[in-house]
């Protein structure tokens, strides 16, 4: 898949490193005590709209809620520290640079005249002020096994007849999924209508609905249906829109369309040849602004402005969003993924965050030797695990940082699994990609709240989120810490983590119960305060 999207509908559609001398930040760490998960420890009451807007900020002991601590970070290690400008890439669909609460943040080449049609920089892209866009106007495009169906040259014949066997199921569900879809629109359309009529406004809450007190059938009906609807946790006129494209998307499959169209044809180039580098625009924003909701909401995640009263906290202050925009509404290109790492380092990322995936990878190698390209200049890749609620220790996971599953070839990309803002056995986010050795460790991606374009804030969810807070994380360290490698960045932020020792629930799977320390090589969560205070440590050594 492209983005690791944030999960709509899903459910229904069916220390011991090297120390490096970094100069003192924090001060007087030595009484201090790092955080650690409390047991049997439950919420009173459920959690209210102001802490759920930052819950992936607040703290395990003291708020019951498992987030990464950010707030008690800034309150009792931070006060009065500044650090220097880390440079973040966010590679994904596009960022809103010109966002109320983004436009501040927003990397500038300094190297480069903007609008001059000049390569000032040498670089060879043309005026990219605030990054690259190797999408240029593209805003859908095929999934990869669709690119395998239609080209078998692609890859060997196992990998093509694992793509065929894909996509005959997806034609197989879409037949199924289509009935739903529609079924499942008639009843939002239906029970809106009649909730509109009752409450005569047409935005209300779960709460209004489950207040209705009638007898009558046509009522009991739409108070039913809505409340199902109200739990997948966005707004009904959100929903709606969900479910139309889901539906749009089985009509494309039944009737073939899907395999028809060449949407890379407008770009000019040979998505085969790694070095023909010379297509795209400097537009990061793409042709139009809702198809980059998925960036703009990462980059928030990561950088939207501390206590400035708009919208949600950034976990990182002191940073500057650098913008690749590489992947559509579909599945990115290998091409473009590599280039647009290697682009990011180029131009100064520290961290690069990325909140995308798919199952196969014909030009995985062009991508690998970006990776390794990246750990060379000491730049730590965040990697999303994926939605799928897969082991990936088996399933393909692609971009990643080992051949053959087991032994990594590079040091700096760290996978990061999603949690649940629910402590207790249900703080696996239920779609969520697990793997004891190929994630790495777990952060907040339920229901996080962050910028969306023109000037908007949405809750959305998926790994896809919890990357960015695991990226804003490392951000902070690098920002304090700066002479620490990106590679002693990530084994921080697994070691230093929250340990869950309990068992919980797998894949949303009531009967799949297993112990959280089976499901990532750390076993834990990330935690902003423990990794200043071990990277502290670290930079004493």
């Amino acid at each position: 898949m492209n983005s690791i999207k944030p999960i709509y509908i899903s459910a229904f559609a069916i220390l011991a490193l090297a120390g490096c001398g970094a100069s003192k930040q924090v001060s007087n760490t030595s009484t201090l005590v790092a955080v650690s998960a409390p047991l049997n420890i439950k919420k009173n009451a459920p959690i209210n709209e102001s802490d759920l807007k930052r819950w992936s900020h607040l703290d395990i002991v003291k708020d019951t809620i498992p987030g990464m601590s950010v707030d008690k970070a800034y309150s009792e290690l931070l006060k009065g520290k500044k650090g220097v400008t880390v440079i973040v890439g966010i590679v994904d669909s596009g960022v809103d640079i010109e966002h109320e609460d983004l436009k501040s943040v927003v990397w500038t080449n300094k190297k480069e005249i903007a609008g001059n049609g000049i390569d000032d920089d040498k670089n060879g892209y043309i005026d990219d002020i605030h990054g690259w866009n190797f999408l240029g106007d593209i805003t859908k495009e095929n999934y990869e096994y669709e690119r395998i169906i239609k080209n078998k040259n692609l890859v060997d014949e196992k990998t093509y007849q694992d793509a065929k066997a894909i996509s005959d199921k997806k034609t197989a569900d879409a037949t199924a999924g289509k009935t739903r879809s529609e079924q499942m629109l008639i009843a939002l359309n239906e029970s809106d209508v009649t909730l509109v009529r009752h409450f005569g406004k047409s935005v209300y809450t779960i709460e209004e609905v489950k207040a209705i007190v009638s007898q009558e059938p046509e009522m009991q009906k739409s108070k039913a249906a809505m409340e199902q609807m109200f739990s997948f946790g966005i707004p009904i006129a959100d929903l709606k829109v969900a479910v139309q494209k889901q539906l749009n998307g089985f009509n494309t499959v039944l009737n073939g369309e899907n395999l028809k169209t060449d949407y890379r044809k407008v770009l000019g180039d040979n998505p085969e040849d790694i070095t023909d580098t010379k297509y795209g625009n400097n537009n990061v924003m793409g042709p139009d602004k809702n198809s980059i909701l998925h960036g703009t909401h990462v980059a928030g995640i990561v950088a939207q402005t501390r206590n400035n009263t708009m919208g949600g906290d950034g976990v990182a202050n002191n940073v500057e969003i650098l913008t690749v925009r590489a992947v559509p509404d579909g599945d990115e290109y290998d091409k473009d993924i590599a280039l647009g790492i290697r682009y990011a380092v180029d131009n100064g990322a520290k961290v690069i965050n990325g909140s995308f995936g798919k199952s196969f990878s014909p030009q995985k190698q062009w991508v690998y030797d970006a990776i390794k390209y990246a750990e060379k200049k000491d730049v730590l890749i965040v990697h999303a695990a994926g939605n799928d609620a897969k082991d990936i220790d088996f399933a393909d996971n692609f971009p990643n940082d080992s051949e053959d599953k087991i032994t990594e070839f590079a040091d700096n990309v760290i996978t990061i699994g999603a949690l649940n803002f629910e402590y207790g056995n249900k703080v696996v986010a239920r779609f969520s990609n697990i793997g004891k050795i190929n994630v790495d460790v777990f952060a907040p991606g339920v229901k996080i709240y962050a910028t969306t374009p023109n000037d908007s804030y949405k809750y959305l969810q998926g790994t896809s989120m919890a990357a960015p807070n695991a990226a804003g994380v490392a951000a902070l360290i690098r920002s304090h810490y700066p002479k620490l490698s990106a590679q002693q960045v990530k084994h921080i932020l697994m070691d230093s983590g929250v340990a869950i020792t309990t068992d919980v629930v797998v894949g949303g799977k009531p009967n799949d119960i297993r112990s959280f320390a089976t499901l990532s090589k750390s076993g834990k969560i990330v935690n902003a305060y423990n990794a200043l205070l071990m990277a502290e440590k670290m930079s004493k050594k």
